[in-house]
C-alpha cells in the first residue's frame, strides 16, 4: 500500500514516498479468542531533529489483535493480545488498521541513527534577560 494513501499518517512524514508491505492471518487460539495478527515492514521517510534532514525509519512490526464486539470483551482477552474494538457492520477495514499502527510506531522525537546532538552552550543577551526578567515589569513602575 502506497503511504500517499494514508492521509493522517502523511502528516507526520517528511514526504509521502515509498509504501508499506503487510500481512493479516485471521484465526482463533487454544482459548477460542477470535484475532488477527497483523505484520508490516515499512520505511517512513522522516525529518531528523538534530541535523533537519530527511532520513528513512524502517518499521517492522508484528502485532496480535484480539477482535472484540463491546468494550467490555476487552477483560477476557489474553495477555500480549492488543483489542481490537469491531465497526458495528462487523467489517475489518485493513487499510485502516495499517495506518493506525504506522501512527503508533512513530517515534515522538525523531532522530536519525547516528547522528550527533549538538554541543554547544548557547548565552542569552543582555536584553533577552531583562526581558524574560519576572520583574522587568516592576522596574517601570518604580518611582523617581
Amino acid at each position: 500500500m502506497p503511504l500517499s494513501a494514508m492521509g493522517r499518517l502523511g502528516g507526520s512524514l517528511a514526504d509521502t514516498e515509498g509504501e508499506c508491505r503487510y500481512a493479516l492471518e485471521f484465526g482463533r487460539d487454544a482459548l477460542q479468542v477470535p484475532y488477527v495478527e497483523l505484520s508490516i515492514e515499512a520505511g517512513l521517510p522522516l525529518v531528523c531533529q538534530r541535523s533537519l534532514e530527511r532520513f528513512v525509519f524502517p518499521v517492522q512490526t508484528v502485532q496480535r489483535l484480539g477482535l472484540i464486539r463491546d468494550e467490555a470483551e476487552e477483560a477476557a482477552l489474553p495477555p500480549g493480545y492488543e483489542p481490537l474494538l469491531l465497526a458495528e457492520d462487523g467489517q475489518l477495514r485493513p487499510a485502516e488498521l495499517v495506518e493506525d499502527e504506522l501512527v503508533l510506531a512513530l517515534p515522538v522525537v525523531p532522530v536519525a541513527p547516528g547522528s550527533e546532538p549538538v554541543e554547544r552552550a548557547w548565552s542569552a543577551g543582555e536584553e533577552e534577560l531583562q526581558a524574560a526578567s519576572p520583574f522587568a515589569a516592576l522596574a517601570s513602575l518604580k518611582k523617581t
